[in-house]
């Protein structure tokens, strides 16, 4: 080791064959010796820390190598060797406490029960309050260190209880040590900076927050010393966090009167633009209110005190200034308002209608401040900001739309009210004129709130609409926001068609801006989508603003396809005979071009004009469809099964032949009609006789190509209950041995859920069968499996108007969140794909869209079972999950 401190670094290779000695050397018997050589005080630093890891290696692994009789001797050199080195080097010192807390944890449980109180007598005492920092120091180091390795530490269960049990029965003797040290006027920083450590440290063993209260008073204390005010905000926060609420209401009760005394520090902290102090305060209260929000509530004699700490909070949400340049603090408190919502609507009707009326007038000024919070800075500010502050900003403000989505639920028609008659008094009081920033704002509230909630009972959306044309859009910002908050509009403008010639022209004058393209584009596309069948009298004015901007490429190559998709909507709704006509119209100058672009040499100019016009025509033809609207189905017996014969030779056969009529039917598409009955009756043979992917496959193709044919489907209806039935036969008897046809089963049923979800309708095809096969798929170890039957269950949930649909989730569905929620903890202890947990993720929003009181009921209960879904689950994260996922 000295040559090579001496010769400098020597090549990868050499390193590489170091290391391996040194480790081997760290294995070898001789290192309970050579150890302690390493530690001399002559050696330099980079040795003495390899002799120190070379002790702690040897006692938390080869533990069982050192006679019982050399364990004192070893622990009182170790304690020697932390006393010498209490000076530093500082990672010498830390890793000699490391391999002490190690020695600990072996000998606590038998030889050597008195650790604790043995070292707090080996290392109290000195001459002169520099010694007494230092002796101390190190020994905070130990007790900062010993939680940390019993928690590193393998250990079985039952062991590892065994020594949080022993470590927290001295935690009362150590809180008295702790306050003394941090209560001496000498003391220096870093040591009181080391206490703190050590309270965070020991409340992971789940100490008795009681006993913890003197230590917590004293970190709010130190608050008002700059050097450990961010130690001590990390400490208060993670005490606050860390315990059940449950078990310490009298604790956090005396908190509280605590963090609202920080009020006066934190109003001076804004004054003086001390973002750092008015930041850390912030995380404090929004730790109490969020944490601890439901026990708060519970203490309705206290209901005053906590509606200070609501106010609090309200203030940091409001925090003086633009985000993330002036203040960084108030996206700190949205998450703390869905959680006080979700808390109050959960109590029971008494203690809900005493803190609506308490909270509903907070929750109106709550909208206020967020609305103002949104505003953008003035045009020369926000020039200067940088691209990260600006996109920062842009991700905030979609923070601050979820929240007033959600407080929606809770203020109801009201809150439109209220926003729509601002918005007319800043419309039309001429004697106060109002910014441009004030409008764009308000309107983005609109938007936020019909974007995703159902405003189609609100009676002040045509008042709305009506102010609009009366804005004065002189900024990007704000004509934006018109564009989406129109955009957000089209479900309810295609129940209200009168509203549309107004709007329409609106944003064909808007289509020739290119600096609108991404909210014009995306608010036609929108328009053409969910109104198509009342466009006609407006088709002949929309192709043309259309055309003319394609043709002079105004927007860029994404825009240009959606405008194609918005043409394909459009063309679907007109009659058959007007369609050919406006298509060649239309298409004439891309398809000139391409021929141009076919007789030239190939270039990377030309490749790119040639891939923009291929999706230009991609995109049309997505959206194309002039047999959109789908028809009743009849029902029709099942096909009968007939006698199984040789696997072998039907599997090798039926592959091929689906391979043959797979193809046929993409090339013939509705003109292989005729041969539909045919074909799904050879399929029923095929598949009864050897159940197989390739059937399900190809079922699914006559799904997709027969959807819409009343007169063809019935054999289909027909086909799907027997490949159903057969497939449900198969998961009770082992599909496990089948993961294709597990495969193709999720994807036959969500296409059928995509093209013609009426057929379960059909008596013969029972979808509690489709229900119950996709619960067992989700169980499955293929990770193809599980996330095409997560795509089966996202297209469930939005048919649970269907009759049949809806018992299935009532009968089934806490099956549904317990099943989602094993396969959610399967997927991130596993961390083998994120796509998967991504998926899981988008089944949970789809219940919270489409089945809400299925997943607010049912999430909580689910979760009760102590173990589930796994043990390494503490309730307390359980409830930050519930909270997280219902927000």
């Amino acid at each position: 080791c000295e040559r090579s401190e001496e010769n400098g670094q020597t090549d990868m290779a050499q390193k590489n064959v170091a290391q391996e000695w040194l480790t081997q050397a760290q294995a070898s018997p001789q290192a309970w010796h050579f150890c302690w050589a390493l530690l001399s005080p002559d050696k330099v630093p980079e040795i003495q820390f390899f002799g120190a890891s070379t002790l702690h290696t040897k006692i938390s692994r080869h533990w069982t190598d050192l006679p019982a009789e050399q364990h004192e001797s070893l622990r009182s050199q170790l304690i020697a060797q932390v006393g010498h080195f209490s000076c530093g080097p500082k990672m010498v010192l830390t890793r000699l406490c490391v391999a002490l807390a190690s020695l600990i944890l072996h000998t606590l449980l038998d030889s050597w029960t008195t650790a604790v109180p043995d070292l707090l007598r080996a290392f109290q005492g000195g001459e002169g309050s520099a010694e007494v920092d230092i002796r101390y120091q190190a020994l905070l180091e130990v007790l900062v260190v010993l939680p940390e390795e019993l928690q590193t530490r393998k250990l079985s269960a039952e062991r590892r209880a065994q020594l949080q049990s022993a470590l927290t029965r001295e935690w009362s003797s150590l809180c008295p040590l702790l306050r003394q040290i941090l209560r001496r006027e000498e003391a220096a920083g870093p040591v009181k900076e080391r206490v703190l450590r050590c309270l965070v440290s020991w409340l992971a063993l789940d100490v008795d927050l009681g006993e913890s209260e003197g230590l917590l008073q004293d970190s709010f204390t130190l608050l008002r010393e700059p050097e450990l005010f961010d130690t001590a905000v990390e400490t208060i926060v993670s005490t606050i966090s860390q315990h059940d609420s449950q078990r310490f209401a009298d604790s956090l009760l005396k908190m509280l009167p605590q963090v609202l005394a920080l009020q006066e520090q934190l109003t001076k902290a804004v004054q003086d633009r001390d973002m750092e102090t008015s930041h850390g305060i912030c995380r404090i209260a929004v730790a109490l209110g969020e944490t601890h929000c439901r026990a708060l509530l519970e203490q309705v004699d206290h209901w005053q005190g906590f509606q200070a700490l609501v106010n609090m909070i309200l203030s940091c949400t409001g925090m003086p200034g633009h985000y993330p340049v002036d203040e960084t603090s108030s996206s700190l408190t949205l998450t703390f308002w869905y959680t006080l919502q979700d808390d109050i609507m959960s109590l029971d009707t008494e203690k809900q209608t005493l803190y609506l009326q308490v909270y509903r007038p907070l929750y109106f000024q709550l909208v206020e401040v967020l609305l103002h919070k949104a505003r953008f800075p003035s045009d020369p500010d926000f020039a200067l900001w940088s691209a990260d502050d600006k996109e920062q900003f842009r991700i905030y403000r979609v923070d601050i739309s979820d929240t007033l989505m959600y407080v929606y639920e809770l203020l109801g028609p009201e809150l439109l009210r209220n926003l729509y008659d601002k918005l007319g008094v800043m419309l039309t009081d001429k004697t106060h004129p109002s910014s441009w920033q004030d409008i764009e704002a308000l309107l983005f509230g609109f938007q936020s709130i019909a974007e995703t909630v159902d405003i189609s009972y609100s009676d002040v959306i045509p008042g709305l609409l009506g102010l609009i044309p009366l804005i004065t859009a002189d900024s990007i910002h704000l004509a934006e926001t018109i564009m989406l908050t129109i955009g957000s509009l089209a479900e309810w403008l295609a129940d209200h068609p009168l509203m549309l010639p107004g709007v329409l022209r609106l944003v064909l004058q808007t289509l020739s801006n290119a600096d609108l393209s991404v909210a014009t584009v995306s608010t036609l596309k929108r328009i053409c989508r969910e109104c198509r069948h009342s466009l006609r009298p407006h088709a002949n004015d929309i192709l043309t603003a259309l055309q003319e901007v394609l043709v002079k490429q105004i927007h860029k190559s994404t825009q240009s396809m959606w405008l194609m998709q918005a043409l394909g909507y459009l063309l679907s709704s007109l009659p058959d005979e007007e369609v050919l006509g406006k298509l060649l119209s239309l298409l004439s100058p891309h398809i000139q071009q391409l021929e141009r672009l076919a007789n030239e040499m190939p270039s990377p100019a030309s490749k790119l004009s040639t891939v923009h016009i291929l999706g230009l025509l991609s995109s049309l033809f997505s959206t194309l469809d002039l047999n959109a609207q789908g028809e009743g189905q009849e029902d029709v017996r099942a096909a009968r099964s007939q006698p199984r014969t040789n696997p072998t030779h039907i599997f090798t056969v039926s592959q091929a032949a689906c391979a043959v009529f797979e193809k046929s039917l993409k090339t013939l598409i509705r003109d292989f009609a005729p041969l539909v009955s045919q074909l799904c009756e050879l399929i029923g043979q095929l598949f009864s006789a050897y159940p197989q992917a390739c059937a399900l496959d190809l079922t699914g193709q006559l799904v997709h190509v027969f959807a819409c044919e009343k007169e063809h489907f019935p054999p289909i209806t027909a086909l799907l209950e027997l490949v159903t039935s057969i497939t449900m036969s198969m998961f009770q008897h082992g599909a496990r041995d089948h993961p294709d046809v597990a495969d193709s089963f999720m994807q036959l049923h969500t296409q059928v859920l995509k093209r013609k979800a009426d057929v379960y309708l059909s008596e013969g095809l029972d979808v509690k069968v489709v229900f119950y096969c996709g619960i067992l798929s989700f169980k499955f170890p293929e990770t193809p499996t599980v996330k095409l039957t997560e795509i089966l269950f996202l297209h469930f949930f939005p048919l649970k108007i269907l009759k049949e649909v809806s018992n299935v989730f009532q009968a089934a569905h806490s099956l549904i969140v317990c099943t989602v929620l094993i396969c959610v903890c399967v997927q991130a202890v596993s961390g083998q794909s994120c796509s998967l947990l991504e998926l899981l993720s988008e089944v949970f929003f789809s219940m919270s869209r489409h089945c809400p009181s299925l997943l607010s009921l049912q999430l909580r209960d689910a979760l009760q079972p102590p173990g589930f879904p796994s043990a390494l689950l503490t309730p307390e994260q359980k409830e930050h999950f519930c909270q997280q996922i219902l927000r």
